[in-house]
C-alpha cells in the first residue's frame, strides 16, 4: 500500500486500488524510481499533451511514443531525472489534478525547478489523457528551443 505525504502538516490514505486517484498516485510514486513500473499504467491509446512552444511541447499519441519521442530525450539532458512531489489531488469521476512540483539538473549543471498541473483522465485503470501545464519559459531558459 503507497502513503503520499501531501505537505509537512498532512498526509492522506490511499482510496481504494480500483479508483482513479490511486492509479494517478500510483504512477506519480512509480515514476520516481521504477520507469517499467511507471510505464505500465498508461493504456496503450494514451494520449499525452504538454501545452506551449517548448521542446517537449506538443500532442504525444500512444504509450510507445512517450519513452521514444518526450520521456528518453528529455531524460537524456539531465543528470538524475526529475524528482517529483506530489503537492495536491482533485479528483472527480474519471479525471484527476495532481499539482506537482518537479526539480533536477541538467547534465551541463543547470537547476531545473519547475510547477505542473496534470488533468489526468482515467480508464479500466489506466491513465487514457494527460493535459500538462508548466512554466515553458522556465523550459526554454534550461533546454534550449
Amino acid at each position: 500500500m503507497l502513503s503520499w505525504m501531501m505537505d509537512e502538516k498532512s498526509s492522506r490514505s490511499l482510496p481504494d486500488e480500483s479508483g482513479s486517484v490511486y492509479t494517478v498516485i500510483r504512477c506519480l510514486a512509480e515514476a520516481r524510481g521504477d520507469r517499467d513500473a511507471c510505464m505500465a499504467l498508461p493504456s496503450d491509446e494514451i494520449v499525452w499533451m504538454n501545452n506551449g512552444a517548448t521542446k517537449v511541447s506538443g500532442t504525444y499519441s500512444g504509450k510507445q511514443v512517450l519513452p521514444e519521442e518526450l520521456l528518453g530525450p528529455l531524460l537524456a539532458q539531465l543528470k538524475a531525472g526529475i524528482a517529483s512531489e506530489l503537492k495536491r489531488l482533485t479528483a472527480e469521476g474519471d479525471i484527476v489534478i495532481a499539482q506537482t512540483t518537479g526539480t533536477a539538473e541538467t547534465v551541463d549543471g543547470k537547476h531545473y525547478n519547475n510547477s505542473c498541473s496534470q488533468v489526468m483522465r482515467v480508464e479500466d485503470g489506466k491513465i487514457a489523457g494527460v493535459k500538462a501545464s508548466m512554466d515553458t519559459a522556465l523550459i526554454v531558459a534550461v533546454f534550449g528551443e
